[in-house]
């Protein structure tokens, strides 16, 4: 196996449940399946890390979904709408670094996380997050402290508004490092 095809991902998806009519296999980002499922209500993680989005484009909620067969993930996970798009993780072996800022346009507070951070609450004092700085790997961010909720997927980059990206409604509280998850 090369080196390449180690860092691919794959992931199935199929209209029924329990991994029952039509499928469509991916290895990529897919900003939108409908032309190749009508529907989908289970899908078969076989190697990497998946986010899926409930709209295309990778837009509206996401979910975080590692190497595992998920036969009716619309009532583990309360996902109602289906998969519109998904996108693949890569994998990462370095460091980890981002800068949370309590206000929109990396003002007021700001804390460095290099590690995963269960609530921004008890360990910063830090009441809101409204913008980011994803120097290196990849992030998992959750509306909710100890991980729950719903979340969204940072890779590197600046995020200057939550709310201007669609997540007006959404208080980040915890965050934590996609590593060895995949």
């Amino acid at each position: 196996m090369t080196t390449t095809s180690m860092n691919m991902g794959r992931v199935i998806f199929y209209e029924d449940r329990n991994f029952q009519g039509r499928s469509y296999e991916c290895m990529s980002d897919c900003p939108d399946m409908s032309s190749y499922l009508s529907r989908c209500h289970s899908c078969r993680v076989e190697s990497g890390c998946f986010m899926i989005y409930d709209r295309p484009n990778y837009m509206g909620n996401q979910y975080f979904m590692r190497r595992g067969e998920y036969s009716d993930y619309q009532r583990m996970i309360g996902m109602t709408d289906g998969v519109r798009s998904c996108r693949m993780i890569p994998m990462h072996r370095g460091s980890f670094r981002m800068r949370i800022y309590e206000r929109e346009n990396f003002g007021g507070q700001m804390h460095e996380l290099m590690d995963d951070c269960d609530s921004i609450m008890d360990r910063h004092r830090m009441s809101d997050c409204q913008s980011c700085n994803v120097m290196e790997g990849h992030w998992l961010m959750y509306e909710q402290p100890h991980y729950r909720g719903r979340m969204m997927y940072m890779r590197p980059g600046e995020y200057r508004s939550f709310r201007e990206m669609g997540m007006s409604n959404m208080r980040f509280m915890s965050m934590r490092r996609i590593m060895d998850m995949c």
